[in-house]
């Protein structure tokens, strides 16, 4: 995942930051065996309130506004144990029912959600608590995004200001207990590598978060922002409250978090490089690896299929090497690409933005082909905020359902003069925007007939698969006319063939960080230091770079069976459309429907 939104929705299902609950939310309800699809549709109602309820982050991202003052401690021992028991209560009174006697749809319903649940009950049994956050993915990295008023918290009336006001607070208190976690992480040997630590720190002293004048914070944005129908009185309030919400608050609970990293959890931290090496660790990875594939595929398997597609590309690679006309090895071909003025060929953030903005152009009017539905949420092209660019990909954050919030494509720019399009700006563009997640999401979260957790679903296999399988298209819809863009989407998908091999060899102890940096350097374009950022993500959140290929390559499955099954009958746009039309879901219930779709064609 250059992208990562959506991917860090479905982790947040599992690790749901920042989320409490009430004793309301274990009451059991049963169901008899006879109970049909209405009842279930009600038990699925009556689930996502209570989700909503224990995941109020969450909730806010999805468009529902009721807790977006919430930010509840998941830190603790009680909340676990909640939440273990909210689960295991709503999977056992869904396992009463009949599935025999529901309907096809309520049938995917019911093979998704109790999938799910049987997910996130085994989740719990892990010790991955002792690790609250690292340098990619936490509750740190997400109040910066939220907080600065451009983002998915809402910032348009005097409550919305209010509501984050009361977030802070919650945070503070998230805080302590995180490091407590962290120290018992430490006593317990379950700790980060060394190399992600020397990352974390700098983002938790920022210079726009932790701050002594209010006004340079990020989180001042929004009062620099004020809608013009507040009044005087409200603005004045509420400047206040927010500079000393910054200065009493945000900025001391960031610096006390830096301090933390710096001189108690970096010196014991690990040398060693996969989660492996932690106790419990190869128990650990085979989850996330079912977690994120949605398959039973073995780490071994997953290894060997990786070298298989590495080879494969590799010898496309060297292809378009000799049509170019180039003698030296596929390296040296990689650092003239990296050298290449006429790869090159923008001087600033805003001309890269646009050359996005021309792909979008582009494909618009081939995508009418390729797909009978699409997406009425809005879509945008931003850069990435500075505070998080250098750790960051170009990733999409989703819009809202009802429209208010875009979806909005965001692309890291430090260095615009070393932007280079054999970075694969088309297929960046086809997966990350259009029609990969913003097509696939929107339209997912815009199927109000959908039971509230497909609507919101975050299946890594499907959802980043889906992405991938759109850089494919590149051709169809009009792109890698150009050689240096054909050897970027080349390059684009090596990077999902290798990280097979990496994310499988880093986490079971076939290879260090820098064998694994050495095996990108061979087979990707990237530099070194874009290399080594990718491997310590890899080392970071385990399995998730997974899921790309397994999920590309079970929707080219599909595809080319259909096509052959069907012949004539088969339509393009119909099998995208049967494809997106129920939401994201495990690659096995997805082969399902579409093989009973396929033989509707018939």
């Amino acid at each position: 995942m250059k992208h990562l939104a959506q991917a860090a929705v479905a982790a947040a299902t599992l690790l749901l930051a920042g989320c409490q609950a009430s004793t309301s939310d274990t009451t059991s309800q049963t169901a008899t065996p006879t109970a049909g699809n209405k009842d279930l549709s009600g038990l699925f109602g009556q689930f996502w309130d209570k989700q909503s309820r224990l995941d109020p982050i969450s909730a806010t991202a999805q468009g529902d506004n009721r807790f977006n003052d919430l930010l509840p401690n998941d830190q603790t021992q009680a909340y676990r144990d909640t939440l273990r028991n909210f689960y295991q209560d709503y999977l056992t009174r869904a396992e009463q029912f009949d599935r025999a006697k529901l309907d096809e749809n309520d049938q995917i319903s019911y093979d998704i959600f109790t999938y799910d649940l049987k997910q996130r009950v085994a989740g719990l049994k892990l010790n991955t608590w002792m690790i609250p956050f690292q340098q990619f993915w936490g509750l740190p990295l997400s109040m910066g995004q939220y907080g600065a008023g451009q983002g998915i918290q809402p910032f348009k009336t005097v409550k919305d200001y209010d509501n984050w006001l009361g977030r802070v607070q919650g945070f503070t208190v998230w805080a302590d207990s995180a490091i407590g976690n962290f120290r018992r992480g430490m006593k317990a040997g379950v700790v980060l590598p060394r190399t992600l630590v020397v990352k974390m720190i700098p983002q938790m002293q920022d210079a726009t978060i932790v701050v002594t004048d209010p006004t340079k914070s990020l989180f001042y944005e929004p009062i620099k922002n004020f809608p013009k129908d507040f009044s005087d009185a409200d603005k004045k309030r509420l400047t206040e409250a927010y500079q000393q919400a910054i200065l009493t608050q945000l900025a001391p609970t960031y610096r006390k978090l830096g301090t933390f990293l710096a001189t108690e959890y970096l010196p014991k931290a690990r040398a060693t490089s996969g989660i492996n090496a932690v106790p419990g660790g190869p128990e650990i990875y085979n989850y996330y690896v079912g977690y994120w594939t949605t398959t039973a595929k073995t780490p071994a398997e997953i290894h060997a299929l990786g070298l298989s597609e590495v080879a494969r590309i590799r010898a496309e690679m060297e292809r378009v090497k000799t049509q170019l006309g180039f003698k030296g090895t596929l390296r040296e071909f990689f650092e003239r690409l990296r050298k290449d003025p006429k790869a090159m060929p923008f001087k600033s953030a805003e001309e890269v933005l646009a050359g996005f903005r021309k792909i979008q152009a582009t494909i618009d009017p081939n995508l009418k082909t390729m797909f009978g539905r699409t997406p009425k949420t809005p879509f945008e092209i931003r850069e990435t905020e500075k505070f998080r660019e250098a750790s960051a990909s170009a990733e999409y954050n989703q819009g809202s359902p009802d429209g208010s919030r875009p979806g909005i494509f965001y692309v890291p720019i430090p260095k615009p003069a070393e932007y280079n399009v054999t970075q694969g700006m088309e297929s960046l563009f086809l997966h990350e925007a259009i029609p990969g997640h913003h097509y696939q999401i929107s339209l997912q979260q815009e199927n109000i007939s959908l039971p509230k957790f497909r609507q919101f679903a975050g299946y890594g296999a499907m959802t980043e698969g889906w992405a991938l399988y759109c850089e494919s298209l590149g051709k169809e819809l009009g792109l890698y006319k150009d050689p240096y863009q054909y050897i970027g989407a080349l390059s684009d998908e090596m990077l999902r063939a290798v990280r097979l091999v990496v994310d499988t060899g880093l986490h079971t102890g076939q290879m260090t960080r820098e064998q694994a940096i050495a095996y990108m350097l061979d087979n990707t374009p990237d530099n070194e230091a874009n290399d080594t950022a990718a491997i310590e993500r890899y080392m970071a959140i385990p399995g998730q770079a997974l899921a790309y290929k397994i999920g590309q390559l079970k929707i080219q499955e599909l595809r080319a069976r259909y096509t052959k099954q069907l012949g004539s009958k088969f339509k393009l746009s119909n099998f995208h459309d049967e494809l997106l039309k129920d939401g994201v879901m495990p690659l096995d219930v997805l082969e399902h429907k579409m093989d009973a779709w396929a033989a509707r064609q018939k």
